[in-house]
């Protein structure tokens, strides 16, 4: 396999598309609803989560008239003819689509995550072992508190303050800011790895 390009997507506002409703579509629509997606799911049934997000819920089979528009599209149905139906066509439309636990119908993986305010820290095995990824984040979830939001808000009111003294953000040494900023909010952070110098 070859190695993947790492990004994180904007898609506020922009319409994207899960194809299931079940427990694992529910939980992939609420990852793309934190990023303020405009998301459809559908499916011929939907679990009851799906009734308190602010989703459109479109309960029938697939069609392939679904995908006009999308940016981007998850499948979780769980039957891998569909699946590959939706992968091809997302194919021939240039769409980034992600099937459930099925990496060869992918053309994008997710990551496991810990958001925190802005900050989000990921961790990929470029799909080979999801496993491995949700037991690293949850041995960092911890160490990476809650804390971390307003630590990125302070470093993004400073990054804004240079910017508007007409500086450039390349040439400060941040490390000493964030530093300070991390004692500031009571972050400890435990000598994991020896950074080189």
């Amino acid at each position: 396999m070859s190695a993947h390009f790492p990004v994180n997507l904007v898609l506020r506002n922009r319409p994207c598309l899960v194809v299931g409703a079940g427990r694992i579509a529910l939980r992939k629509t609420e990852q793309l609803l934190v990023t303020g997606a405009a998301v459809t799911v559908v499916a011929p049934e939907v679990v009851d989560g799906f009734a308190d997000l602010p989703v459109q819920v479109v309960r029938r089979p697939f069609m392939t008239t679904d995908l006009d528009g999308q940016r981007l599209v998850i499948t979780a149905t769980g039957d891998r003819k569909v699946d590959q139906e939706i992968f091809d066509e997302c194919e021939r439309r240039g769409i980034w689509i992600n099937s459930a636990d099925d990496p060869d119908r992918c053309t994008f993986t997710l990551p496991a995550t810990i958001r925190r305010g802005d900050l989000l820290v990921t961790f990929s095995s470029a799909g080979s072992s999801p496993a491995l990824s949700s037991w690293l984040r949850r041995r960092f979830e911890n160490l990476i508190g809650t804390a971390f939001a307003d630590v990125v808000a302070d470093l993004a009111a400073e990054r804004e303050r240079v910017h508007a003294r007409g500086e450039s953000t390349e040439d400060i040494d941040w490390e000493p800011l964030i530093d300070e900023v991390l004692a500031r909010h009571g972050v400890r952070i435990p000598e994991i790895v020896e950074v080189a110098s």
